[in-house]
């Protein structure tokens, strides 16, 4: 069995915290369900259905409160 093509869209490693970890999920969703449905149209739809909700996810965990570590280190209120 090879693995489908569209599986380079659930790669994760590259995007920063959290994002990575909400991708992730999804990315292990795909990975069960290629391993466990047996291919056909209906298993391609729901592969591309799992991926606009992934990128719905994504886009919106963007919203997230970032954690100190990712950007420069908070300054004190007033400071300028």
């Amino acid at each position: 069995m090879t693995t489908p093509t569209i599986m380079r869209y659930f790669e994760y490693e590259h995007l920063r915290e959290p994002l990575r970890t909400v991708s992730a999920g999804f990315a292990a969703m795909a990975q069960s369900i290629i391993l466990n449905i047996p291919e056909g149209d209906e298993r391609d739809a729901g592969l591309r259905k799992l991926l606009e909700a992934k990128d719905c996810i994504v886009r919106q965990a963007l919203d997230l409160p970032k954690p100190p570590e990712w950007g420069s280190p908070e300054q004190p209120e007033g400071a300028a």
